[in-house]
């Protein structure tokens, strides 16, 4: 994914612009993996193979992020698992 799409993306719950934290690029510069986190809501979307999951709270499954999170917890400063929201969460 190239840094200017994501420049265009935003929260899709709040609208509020994302933080990018880049783990991995290919030799085109492109990032291939990394986590997008809202600023405000405390979400985040992590870059797989170039492309942001950024699925409604009531389809992510955080056993399928977790591991992506742990494998990246050394590169990732401001990011905890924490900040995964599901709907019930949210009421």
């Amino acid at each position: 994914m190239r840094i200017e799409t994501i420049q265009k993306l935003c929260c899709p719950f709040d609208k509020e612009e994302l933080a990018l934290e880049i783990i991995t690029r290919d030799i085109n510069n492109n990032i291939v993996e990394g986590i997008l986190t809202c600023k405000y809501c405390k979400r985040y979307y992590p870059i797989v193979s170039g492309i942001p999951i950024m699925s409604p709270d009531e389809y992510r499954e955080k056993q399928f992020e977790a591991p992506l999170i742990g494998k990246w917890k050394p590169e990732l400063l401001n990011v905890d698992d924490t900040n995964f929201k599901l709907l019930e969460n949210n009421v």
